[in-house]
């Protein structure tokens, strides 16, 4: 059997050692076109920021490690070119020339690019992209050479915020760039908003809406879509990341729907001796079956062991990804899993979302920190589709055990039931994530009505609903929407005669509390009433409400 692996790295370098493992005869070589076969790509920015000491802890395995371990033949700085599928052999360029390798089996990890959008001073000495060895090899020769003070990063997703992170620890004066209006685009704007918040507390500057047009390398500025310049002595890239295609297409490989490498539950393209893994490829996205791109270290190195696997005789499934995911941000963590609330609605799916502020273990016990979760469910059965989380401690930890809930199908009832550890030092008797189910089934089976704070804001704008607020004063008076009824929970059972028949809307600090004034309303009057998910917590990460929010001392 002659197994040729093309690319490296992640879902590449685990195809093959998963080859070796099954067949201790197989010929196995792996073609890499850069200069390293398996790296830590995802450990990057922490080279930047000094948090990895060592270059060398980046670099897993070499061609030499390889041979020695596995017997596997790993050719560098070799580019595949051609396919000829009829004769099943591959064209190569390498430093030698061009030459020919024959296969039995093929598997395609090319993975992908990052994209380098066009604008005035792109070739500049002083405008990088974080993808590669190289890559931080030369950023770290620039920082050495120049001593910059000032950098801007253009993009704010994974990479971006990292790398933001990194830089500014390095002691520059950053500058995050991001097209949308929020960083973090794949989530819901308020996590967006409280990543933001984060960053500029830490004295990190944050632009959204606006896209680089210009670098002047010589004048140290860069400059955007309306006219204003910001200092930069360096400028990294990270918008994106598209899929290294052109052999794929070149060999008449079928490109699916989201513009990956088509691939079925096995990973086999239409030919049927090509399999392919990583980031170059489409999967089927799990809550709701639709075929996505999901570049994700995590998901390609599952991929590459299932590849190897079924090219080699084997007959396992991929099920397909969720884009579980985790980023640091400062001294908190952002995570998600799923569907955001917005890519379920994009998506053309009837859902709802639950947003909870709760502390991250026992209140009573020093250390606690308010967790943001928002779990996003389908309305008609409250399968669970998707979640988002925040906080400085704990958040990784609900958003797994949400992925494991989506995965196996499970609904808010389910959620309810879970038997999930519990010491004051880790959680609350009722966690999180079963506080924000319990508020979630409320509302499904109208014991307890709440409107998201994006659903409240029109209502309130135009004046169709009056605003009940619980909070105690000191909160009320620190800030609240103007025009609202202030009347503190533990003064509305006496004072319910002063609220209006008309649809009332409840304002929380983070939406227990507010769930509590709704049980005492409905059952002492007629009209029409909902809390707000989340409080006046969630209400202040809402941009649009800074127009109807009144500012106290």
């Amino acid at each position: 059997m002659r197994l040729v692996i093309i690319g490296g790295v992640a879902a590449g370098a685990t195809a093959a050692a998963r080859a070796r493992r099954i067949d201790k005869d197989a010929e196995i070589t792996i073609i890499e076109k850069g200069a390293y076969v398996s790296f830590a790509n995802c450990g990057l920015p922490y080279r930047i920021s000094g948090d990895i000491k060592r270059r060398s802890q980046l670099i897993l395995q070499t061609p030499e490690g390889f041979f020695a371990r596995y017997r596997i033949n790993v050719l560098l700085n070799t580019e595949a070119i051609a396919i000829d599928r009829q004769q099943k052999q591959i064209t190569l360029k390498g430093k030698e020339g061009f030459s020919t390798m024959p296969y039995d089996k093929l598997i395609l990890a090319q993975g992908g690019s990052p994209i380098r959008p066009s604008f005035e001073g792109l070739e500049s000495q002083n405008v990088f992209n974080l993808w590669t060895i190289p890559d931080t090899d030369r950023i770290e020769n620039f920082i050495k050479e120049n001593s910059p003070k000032t950098a801007v990063i253009v993009g704010g997703g994974f990479i971006g915020l990292e790398a933001a992170e990194a830089l500014h620890k390095r002691g520059m004066s950053t500058t995050i760039v991001e097209l949308t209006q929020q960083l973090m685009p794949l989530s819901d704007p308020e996590f967006g908003a409280q990543i933001a918040q984060v960053f500029e507390a830490n004295g990190v500057s944050i632009i959204t809406g606006k896209a680089l047009v210009a670098v002047d390398e010589k004048a140290h500025l860069a400059r955007l879509n309306d006219n204003s310049q910001i200092p930069a002595d360096l400028v990294l890239l990270a918008v994106g990341v598209h899929p290294n295609l052109e052999l794929a297409k070149k060999s008449g490989l079928t490109i699916g729907t989201s513009h990956g490498l088509a691939v079925d539950s096995s990973l086999r393209t239409n030919d049927p001796d090509i399999y392919a893994a990583g980031d170059m490829i489409e999967v089927m996205r799990i809550p709701d079956g639709a075929k996505a791109r999901i570049p994700l270290a995590g998901p390609a190195n599952r991929q590459g062991r299932i590849a190897a696997t079924n090219a080699l005789g084997g007959s396992m499934q991929y099920p397909g990804s969720l884009g579980t995911s985790v980023v640091k941000v400062m001294d908190h963590t952002f995570a998600m899993t799923g569907l955001s609330e917005k890519a379920a609605r994009t998506a053309g799916i009837a859902c709802r979302a639950v947003t909870v502020h709760r502390p991250h273990h026992a209140s009573y016990y020093p250390g606690s920190e308010d967790l943001s979760l928002k779990i996003v469910y389908q309305e008609k059965d409250g399968r669970i589709l998707g979640a988002e989380a925040f906080g400085k401690e704990g958040v990784e930890k609900r958003i797994d055990v949400l992925a494991v809930s989506i995965y196996a199908k499970l609904s808010l009832e389910d959620l309810t039931a879970l038997d999930l550890s519990y010491a004051p030092p880790y959680s609350s008797a009722n966690d999180p994530l079963q506080m924000a189910a319990f508020a979630a089934r409320n509302d499904m089976i109208g014991f307890s009505k709440f409107i998201s704070a994006q659903e409240a804001f029109p209502l309130i704008k135009e004046n169709s609903a009056a605003v009940l607020d619980v909070r105690t004063y000191n909160e009320f008076v620190r800030g609240h929407i103007r025009g609202s009824i202030h009347i503190p929970l533990d003064e509305l059972r006496d004072r319910i005669d002063e609220i209006p028949e008309s649809q009332i809307l409840i304002v929380s600090k983070a939406g227990f509390e507010g769930h509590l004034a709704y049980r005492q309303l409905v059952n002492r009057r007629s009209g029409t009433t909902k809390y707000i998910s989340g409080g006046f917590t969630s209400i202040q990460l809402i941009k649009e409400f800074n127009e109807l929010i009144e500012e106290g001392e």
